[in-house]
């Protein structure tokens, strides 16, 4: 190596020296976030822990609960709480209904919150500000201020302790957040491909059908699967419209357990296993739908 080649790489050493005693700012980066992954696996633990003690007193005799309490791990195998629940209710039956009322509000719910934010998002209708004002204030309304209202329109219609009155009931609820939601999403669509499918001579039924619902459809299952869980752990308004045993929910079969069915906690338990299993595994089945329909939007 030449003497000028020799005087030219000596700059280069020294940064490198140099850079080798600065604090590298990547480590620091990566040790922030292990205490983020450490503090979510802290609050996944958390948010666990009930459905862990739900089901190692579910499995418990009466005996063992007693004597051990609800913490410690089971000391017996016994599923004789868990029938004894599923029989003394007709837990059958209430998971029918479950699944009916709240498959119907999530299918008519999306139906008419799209054809709603349709209106509103791409339509030209006055007063759309008003309107979704209004619709932001249905959604603020407590529940407990609706029971006599809904009580006495049920009453009077002949809808009283039916399936479908909770089914109206629950798909007007949920399509105003419905509406609110999906007619922001349609103000920004763009108005572009609207317009190429109009010269081609298209609809506004055939926009919504070919060209609106395709792109939304992620959206819209997500919309969907919020609205079956949300109606599954509805409690108030089935209570009140539903009071024949064959009508009413898994939520209400809860509820009641200690009224109508006393028990002792290893029966509670293993209600709250019952209820809590069936909305587990519907996320279970639609996480992967799920996770397509948020990262769609985030990238849109």
């Amino acid at each position: 190596m030449s003497a000028d080649a020799t005087i030219a790489a000596q700059p280069t050493k020294r940064a490198r020296a140099r850079s080798s005693n600065e604090p590298d700012g990547r480590h620091g980066e990566g040790f922030g976030r292990y205490w983020v992954l450490a503090l979510l696996v802290v609050a996944a633990l958390l948010t666990l822990f009930p459905f862990f003690l739900a089901a190692i007193n579910a499995i418990k005799t009466p005996t063992d609960y007693g004597a051990n309490g609800p913490v410690a791990l089971p000391r017996s195998f016994d599923l004789s709480a868990l029938f004894a629940f599923w029989t003394g209710v007709e837990f059958g039956r209430k998971l029918w209904n479950s699944v009916l009322i709240s498959g119907c509000v999530a299918f008519f719910g999306v139906a008419l919150s799209l054809l709603n934010a349709y209106a509103l998002g791409i339509g030209k209708v006055k007063g759309r500000n008003l309107i979704l004002i209004v619709l932001m204030l249905g959604i603020m309304v407590p529940q407990e201020s609706l029971v006599y209202p809904i009580y006495y329109l049920a009453k009077s219609v002949g809808l009283y302790d039916t399936r479908l009155s909770v089914i109206i009931v629950f798909t007007v609820l949920q399509s105003a957040f419905g509406t609110y939601m999906l007619s922001a999403v349609l103000t920004q669509f763009p108005r572009e491909i609207i317009d190429a499918a109009e010269i081609d001579g298209a609809s506004r039924l055939q926009v919504l059908w070919h060209v609106v619902i395709p792109v939304l459809r992620p959206t819209l299952t997500v919309l969907g699967t919020f609205f079956f869980i949300w109606t599954w752990n509805e409690f108030l308004l089935p209570l009140v419209l539903l009071i024949s045993n064959d009508n009413q929910n898994v939520s209400v079969a809860m509820g009641t357990l200690h009224g109508q069915h006393v028990s002792d906690p290893t029966t509670t338990a293993a209600a709250a296993l019952l209820g809590i299993v069936p909305t587990v595994i519907f996320f279970l089945v639609f996480q992967r739908t799920l996770m397509r329909g948020v990262t769609v939007g985030a990238v849109k």
